[in-house]
């Protein structure tokens, strides 16, 4: 199912994938196979994580990668990026994205996305997250660039589920790479 996911980004630029992941381990398998291909692909890769994780990932990359790979590997401080107004505020969100992507966009540089969308509880004004996922759902459209937005299956209550299935046209859930059915674009 995965080489079905690997297949479309490398045919179809506009790539929106929801993955809600089953642990840890599983978690580091994936945004590494998605960076390691993109790399062998000639594509940078923005990677929006927080700090516990990045250093896993990174140790990680470092097995697989060269230094020189590894420059295709641009990290943004999820914590940063999500709350850079002081609050999760879509707009704001969207705003640190373009001025993100804006030197691959200007020097016509391929890039691909992953997000890892979190909270420290599932409090969050949900709303917030549809807004957010419709604007990136635009963006990717928009920009042509594969997104993987990354979320904790483990802690996404129903609601959100419906929201993200509904604002995702591709789903990577349970190893099985999917369309979404109740996507709304």
């Amino acid at each position: 199912m995965k080489s079905k996911m690997k297949q479309l980004f490398i045919e179809k630029k506009s790539v929106h994938v929801l993955y809600a992941y089953q642990g840890t381990k599983s978690y580091i398998e994936e945004v590494c196979d998605y960076i390691e291909e993109g790399v062998l692909h000639g594509e940078y890769t923005i990677l929006i994580e927080n700090d516990r994780l990045y250093l896993m990932i990174l140790k990680e990359l470092k097995v697989r990668l060269t230094e020189d790979q590894l420059r295709f590997v641009h990290r943004v401080n999820s914590f940063d990026f999500y709350f850079s107004s002081g609050s999760y505020h879509p707009p704001a969100i969207h705003e640190y994205f373009k001025e993100t992507v804006e030197p691959y966009v200007e020097n016509n540089l391929s890039f691909r996305s992953w997000a890892h969308v979190e909270w420290a509880s599932m409090e969050e004004p949900l709303y917030l997250i549809e807004d957010f996922e419709k604007i990136v759902d635009d963006a990717v459209n928009d920009l042509s660039f594969p997104l993987v937005c990354a979320y904790d299956g483990e802690r996404m209550p129903d609601y959100l589920v419906t929201i993200l299935m509904e604002t995702h046209p591709y789903v990577l859930m349970n190893d099985e790479f999917t369309p979404s059915k109740q996507y709304l674009g």
